[in-house]
């Protein structure tokens, strides 16, 4: 598997910089986050532990839907549904189409690395390397 690149930004910032990209007066490195979270606790709350164990269960029993992660874990499918669809918008699971309408969601990475500023920014976010 792979590693996901995370930074964090408040949301002002990462408007700010997508509008510089989109208007290519700002190209992203490619050593630069690929998704981002507008605070550490936004983060933590992610990848909380329970969350953590989610997605080893995940990668370890490969359930084939949600209903079998929930008689695994012991969670119910609803709180399930919710936390895959979080964990999928921070593209940290995708949810694949089984048999029938079923959904089986699969762990994307294995490791996360986190861009973390621990002083505040006097400029933008700019990308490395990346032209102004």
């Amino acid at each position: 598997m792979t590693t996901l690149k995370v930074g964090i930004a408040d949301y002002e910032e990462m408007k700010a910089r997508t509008l510089r990209i989109a208007k290519g007066e700002e190209k992203p490195a490619p050593g630069d986050p690929k998704v981002w979270f507008t605070s550490t606790e936004s983060f933590a709350k992610v990848l909380s532990a329970s969350n953590r164990e989610l997605l080893r269960v995940i990668a370890e029993k490969t359930p084939g839907s949600l209903d079998e992660l929930a008689e695994i874990t012991g969670r119910a499918k609803s709180n399930l549904s919710r936390t895959l669809k979080t964990m999928a918008s921070y593209g940290l699971v995708r949810m694949e189409k089984g048999q029938g309408h079923r959904l089986m969601p699969r762990v994307v990475h294995d490791r996360v690395e986190l861009d973390l500023p621990l002083i505040e920014r006097v400029e933008p976010i700019r990308a490395a390397g990346g032209r102004r």
